[in-house]
């Protein structure tokens, strides 16, 4: 073969390649078309709707592809990538492009990094074109806590109630029968004042537990002092201080515990504390409240020398009718509310209530309120029009001085080292 016939079938040869290469290129995108690479047209209106919904929002096609989601639907975890990964949803949005048919769900989601938290989600399908669905996704985890906290409020409250309600039937029945003998008569009577007596403090909790809750943040505030009100609580309790040693003390001048609030329920909260504090100790312990003020915050510590709390219940504690000894709880008559009130009452004033315990060795409540700051008006006055609405403790400073406390020894006790921060400078005692 010459070099001329060599030649001319290499150039045929290239010229044939680059034929076929070219046409395999040129086929590509037609084949590539027969899988949507771009998104499908939304109907009009569609992304607008999206776009301003808070919930979640997705539009999704008959092979489970997300066209187009809202920013808060990839926070519910029901979408990876572009890939609807629900199988319930999946099937869901199947059967509405089938019929046609508006369908709604719920889903109750595990999250979490251990699969420990529950997340209640409520889902509406929707068909917005024969190939696409619209489901618009609600988180519904808090309304249906709430919903939860609500009924067992009402288990508990219907419990609470038919224990002294049955009580008092039978006494009624044994006063009855027992009509010949003066001294069992007396007997029950004494018993059937004792029940009397719970319920009436049962029912009156429920009602200022039930006002607290309504209303978040109370109207008529005017300038407490909260030493006298610590003072107020200590007197209360002296009917039922038995052989318990009760002190009430400030290590801060008077004019430096004034509070924007309702005096009432900051009394009410207080005596609550001492209440409990004595209702938990042993006879001839010591109960101690300690007034003073921490920067721009008055606090109230009461501080028990009972048994301690178990760090299973701490978390608890301030749960209506939880009780850390319900046998003594009973005996004692207590409710299990006067822990919850006074959360509220300390929220309601833009507060907050902690708890230091160990076991063995006692526990101390501390409740703790914004202070007046530069406002030299006297107790009783109207607080200004800014302070009706009273902010939580929530800032950095606070914070930090919260978790320091809660890990640190409590507050000053009769029988330990009292800090240096002064003298007090007013001391009552209730002993009987």
């Amino acid at each position: 073969m010459s070099p001329w016939t060599a030649l001319a079938l290499g150039v045929t040869l290239g010229l044939v390649v680059g034929c076929v290469l070219m046409l395999l290129l040129w086929g590509r995108p037609d084949g590539a078309a027969a899988e949507p690479a771009e998104r499908p047209d939304l109907p009009l209106g569609v992304a607008e709707v999206l776009g301003a919904l808070r919930t979640g929002g997705l539009v999704v096609d008959r092979t489970g592809r997300v066209v187009r989601a809202t920013s808060a639907a990839p926070a519910f975890g029901l979408v990876r990538g572009s890939e609807l990964v629900d199988p319930e949803l999946r099937r869901l949005a199947a059967r509405v492009l089938q019929d046609r048919v508006i369908r709604e769900t719920e889903l109750d989601l595990t999250t979490g990094p251990f699969g420990t938290g529950r997340m209640l989600l409520g889902v509406r399908v929707g068909a917005i074109r024969d190939d696409l669905v619209l489901m618009l996704i609600e988180d519904r985890t808090q309304a249906r806590r709430v919903e939860e906290v609500r009924r067992d409020f009402v288990v508990n409250v219907s419990h609470e109630l038919k224990t002294p309600v049955g009580g008092l039937s039978l006494l009624a029945e044994a006063v009855e029968d027992a009509a010949d003998d003066p001294v069992a008569v007396r007997r029950f009577a004494r018993r059937m004042q004792v029940e009397t007596h719970r319920l009436s403090r049962l029912v009156s909790e429920i009602v200022d537990l039930s006002r607290l809750q309504a209303t978040d943040l109370m109207t008529e505030l005017v300038v407490v002092d909260v030493a006298a009100c610590s003072q107020e609580a200590v007197e209360h309790t002296r009917l039922v201080a038995g052989h318990r040693r009760v002190t009430a003390s400030t290590t801060t001048p008077r004019e430096g515990l004034r509070v924007y609030g309702e005096p009432e329920l900051i009394t009410t909260a207080i005596r609550n504390l001492v209440a409990n504090a004595i209702a938990y100790s042993e006879d001839g312990t010591s109960v101690s409240v300690v007034t003073r003020r921490t920067g721009d915050v008055v606090e109230v510590a009461v501080t028990d020398q009972g048994q301690g709390i178990p760090p299973a219940d701490r978390e608890r504690i301030f749960e209506r009718f939880y009780r850390v000894d319900p046998a003594r709880s009973r005996a004692t008559g207590g409710t299990g509310l006067g822990l919850s009130i006074v959360k509220h009452v300390c929220v309601n004033h833009g507060g907050e209530v902690t708890v230091w315990s160990h076991e063995g060795h006692g526990s101390t409540f501390t409740v703790r309120l914004p202070a007046m700051v530069e406002d030299d008006r006297p107790v009783g006055s109207p607080a200004p029009p800014t302070h009706r609405r009273p902010a939580p403790l929530t800032d950095p400073e606070s914070a930090a001085s919260l978790r320091a406390e809660s890990m640190s020894p409590p507050p000053p006790h009769p029988d330990r080292p009292a800090p240096a921060t002064g003298r007090p400078d007013d001391t009552r005692e209730v002993a009987r």
